[in-house]
């Protein structure tokens, strides 16, 4: 057997073997073989008497029979070189037989450096000092195969008895053990691996041949003793003797490849990159019995990293520099790993240097390298999957914009707290709402809403003790749950602890700082509650914390304690908002009062406007005050605004029948705005009642006007595109109403009572009103006062020139069973007879 040399990779550090020991083993195998040479060639020798061939041309024909049995050699790869196996056996044998025992060793040197030399010449390109380290092994097995042979017996010409057969065999037996140790111990030390890969991989593949290299040299020599002419017999049979042995050879060597390439890919069923890539390195070196294995694996955000290893075992790995494209090394085979469109890395196998690759390395190359592209790319999907649900899970339990626990953490862990405390341990919950925080938003941006959210989590982070739990709820609110000892020490007024708590908080928060180039201060409003950790859960608490903020806020202070007086004025709203559902359904409950405009200079009605009152059975009668704001914050508001469009629009049909075009308006909430189903559930509405969209007026209030979302401006947009009028209730009293007019187009202005009741005494007041009422004759709108309740009032509206007003100098609400008989009457008036109805006649 000869071992196969194993080229370098172009960039490859120092390899792992020993050279000096090789060399040294080399150099010590090679000293043997010449010694035994020469030793052999000075012995003396008995050549039969009668020998026809004489001792030059016997030494000759050995040298031959060496040279040959290395020219008919078979190949295959193990353990990161390439394992010849050749007829030496055989040729042993028949030289035992021919040539003096003596003569064996340099006939060998000769006969197999001569092969070596020509095979590297022609074939292998291999090393001279390699064809020596053949050469230099096979001579010092055959001289022990010598040995061994004729301290059994003499083969010397002498015809293959069994006693004799027995003794060549030993003496083969003693060969085939050398040269395998030899040649395994040196490509050990060549790759620094253990010794039993190769010497088991040399073994595997020699044994079967080893026998028909005996049963061949055998033959040969009782077929000399026969009749050498029987020779001539021999080549055919030895010819199909060989490629049974090289077909024995691939077979197995495919057999064992496909079971390594199930193993290898088996192993590549990693998570983990460095997981695949390990496998996929020790995957390589055994399914090939490579020199060396790279795996280059490019990651998400575009960096290199290779992972490499030898048959040593040893996997090293680092970041690399994108590789450049290139002629791969005759010895190397390199593949670039993608799947689909995607590239996921390279692999690269180093192959020993002394056979040409063939196709089947190539096609289970193409192969392996497949499976380790999916598997690269399935490690890489896990580690995205990975990464999503740990950002999906740190996501779910912390706001995005500070960094702190969210509002489902602060419900979840706060419980848990509260669990693990005794039942009556004080605890406090302070939460505390930015003031402000509206303006910076509209005025500096969303970015400086953010930077102010920041900068009051950092500040709050740092003034939080250990056992206390922070987070923001949503919004501009924070919750800070107070449960360590000092509350506890505090146990007779643990409310006043932390009170002062909230007032030192509230005081540094408000420290100057300077967001988006602005230098402002965080004021804050605290809504400050303590309870027993087992009287509540955090829900609760956070429940009483707001209804104490919002005392702070409404108060003027900016930290207030919860008071379960207004807490019942809470529940109260709740229980009224019970009872609207079921006076919903009733039908008889909410009822509507009219309340009629008027021509000032003839004193016909311009409008109606269509106000809401319940009758309620058991609070008596309700004004919009006492349930309209508690509706607009809840789930009812859109029910209840079809309710009330309802109404109106029934009444507005019985007036067409009666012949009156009055138009009749209808206040809307802003949040009814944000619902995009509005437009069609006022068209549905209008055709159902048969009325006229021109006819329907919808007062939209200062919230709308100064609302810039896109939202709002579609149904507005959506609305006036059906004919329904629009009116600005409040004109003057926000600084957007005029910008609100170039974005949306409307019929019609309300001035706020607020400037009809200043009017006479204020000249800023009277301003606003003539300058609303020239604009809206610019833009040709319809102006009405509001609110007018006396006499030097409405003179002085008309002196200003508003043409329109409505309120109790004209008429209060009243039912809608007597608005008909008043606007029929309103109507048949002459323009000389103005307004002879008081509030009194129509009450």
């Amino acid at each position: 057997m000869t071992s196969g040399r194993a080229g370098p990779f172009l960039d490859r550090p120092p390899g792992r073997g020993n050279p000096f020991r090789l060399h040294l083993l080399t150099a010590a195998v090679v000293s043997t073989a010449l010694v035994a040479a020469v030793v052999g060639l000075s012995l003396p020798v008995q050549l039969p008497a009668d020998d026809p061939l004489g001792g030059l041309p016997r030494f000759g024909i050995a040298v031959a029979v060496f040279a040959l049995s290395q020219l008919a050699r078979l190949q295959f790869r193990a353990a990161a070189g390439v394992v010849s196996i050749t007829w030496v056996e055989a040729a042993l044998i028949v030289c035992l037989y021919l040539v003096p025992p003596g003569w064996l060793p340099a006939a060998a040197l000769v006969g197999v450096a001569v092969a070596w030399a020509a095979l590297s010449v022609l074939d292998d390109g291999r090393a001279t000092l390699d064809v020596v380290r053949i050469a230099g092994t096979q001579t010092a097995a055959v001289a022990l195969a010598v040995s061994v042979t004729t301290a059994l017996g003499q083969p010397l010409s002498a015809a293959p008895t069994p006693a004799l057969v027995l003794a060549v065999g030993a003496g083969a037996v003693a060969h085939l053990l050398a040269s395998v140790w030899l040649g395994g111990v040196m490509l050990a030390l060549r790759h620094g691996m253990p010794l039993g890969r190769p010497l088991l991989a040399a073994l595997r593949g020699k044994l079967l041949m080893f026998v028909g290299n005996v049963v061949a040299g055998v033959s040969v020599v009782a077929l000399i003793e026969i009749d050498p002419r029987w020779l001539l017999l021999l080549p055919a049979p030895l010819w199909l003797l060989q490629q049974t042995y090289r077909q024995r050879l691939r077979d197995g060597r495919d057999r064992r490849t496909w079971r390594s390439f199930a193993g290898a890919t088996a192993a590549l069923n990693q998570l983990d990159e460095p997981g695949v890539a390990t496998a996929a390195v020790a995957g390589g070196l055994a399914l090939f019995e490579a020199e060396k294995v790279d795996v280059e694996v490019v990651r998400g955000d575009g960096r290199w990293h290779r992972y490499q290893g030898d048959p040593s075992g040893q996997v090293t790995d680092r970041e690399i520099a994108p590789p450049v494209n290139g002629e791969p090394d005759p010895e190397e085979l390199v593949r670039d790993l993608s799947v689909g469109e995607t590239q996921v890395g390279r692999l690269r196998v180093r192959f020993p240097g002394t056979a040409p690759l063939g196709g089947r390395e190539h096609d289970v190359f193409a192969a392996f390298a497949d499976a380790l592209a999916a598997a690269l790319h399935d490690a890489a999907t896990h580690r995205e999957l990975r990464l999503v649900t740990a950002r999906s899970s740190y996501e779910a339990v912390h706001d995005p914009v500070t960094g702190l626990a969210n509002r489902a953490a602060m419900l979840s862990r706060g419980d848990q707290a509260l669990r693990q405390l005794a039942h009556d341990h004080p605890v406090a919950l302070l939460l505390l709402d930015v003031d402000q925080f509206k303006e910076v938003n509209d005025t500096l941006g969303h970015a400086a809403g953010d930077q102010l959210l920041r900068l009051t989590a950092n500040r709050l982070e740092a003034l939080t003790r250990s056992g206390d739990l922070l987070a923001r709820l949503g919004g501009d609110e924070f919750a800070l749950l107070l449960t360590a000892d000092p509350v506890v020490a505090d146990r007779a007024a643990p409310m006043a602890y932390a009170l002062r708590q909230a007032r030192d908080i509230a005081e540094r928060l408000a420290a100057p700082a300077e967001v988006a180039g602005v230098r402002m201060s965080v004021e804050v409003s605290v809504g400050v509650v303590v309870a027993a950790a087992g009287t509540a859960d955090l829900t609760e608490l956070l429940r009483r914390a707001d209804i104490a903020m919002y005392q702070a806020k409404n108060g003027g202070a900016n930290v207030a304690a919860y008071d379960s007086a207004r807490d019942a004025a809470s529940t109260d709203q709740l229980a009224l908002l019970a009872e609207l559902r079921e006076a919903l359904q009733a039908d008889d409950q909410l009822v509507l009062v009219l309340q009629p405009a008027v021509d000032l200079a003839t004193g016909a009605p311009t409008g109606v406007e269509a106000l809401i009152r319940w009758r309620h059975p058991r609070r008596g009668l309700l004004g919009p005050a006492e349930f309209i704001r508690p509706v607009e914050n809840s789930d009812q508001l859109s029910t209840f605004t079809r309710y009330v469009l309802d109404k109106a629009l029934a009444v507005a049909a019985g007036w067409a029948r009666e012949g009156l075009d009055v138009p009749i308006s209808v206040n809307l909430s802003a949040r009814s705005l944000l619902d995009r189903r509005l437009p069609g559930e006022i068209a549905d509405a209008l055709r159902r009642h048969q009325v006229p969209a021109d006819r329907l007026v919808l007062e939209i209030t200062e919230t709308v006007v100064m609302s810039e979302l896109e939202v709002i401006d579609q149904v507005l947009t959506a609305l006036r595109s059906m004919g329904v009028q629009l009116a600005v209730d409040d004109f003057g009293t926000g600084f957007s109403s005029l910008a609100f007019l170039t974005r949306i187009e409307v019929d019609e202005l309300k001035v706020d009572r607020s400037f009809v009741l200043q009017m006479a005494d204020s000249r800023e007041a009277a301003a606003i009103v003539r300058y609303t009422v020239g604009m809206a004759n610019e833009l040709g709108l319809r102006v009405v006062a509001e609110g007018v309740e006396t006499a030097a009032q409405r003179s002085a509206l008309v002196e200003l020139g508003c043409t329109a007003a409505q309120g109790y100098h004209f008429f209060k609400p009243m039912p809608a069973d007597k608005i008909g008989a008043v606007l029929g009457s309103l109507a048949r008036q002459t323009p000389t007879n103005v307004l002879p109805l008081r509030a009194d006649d129509a009450s």
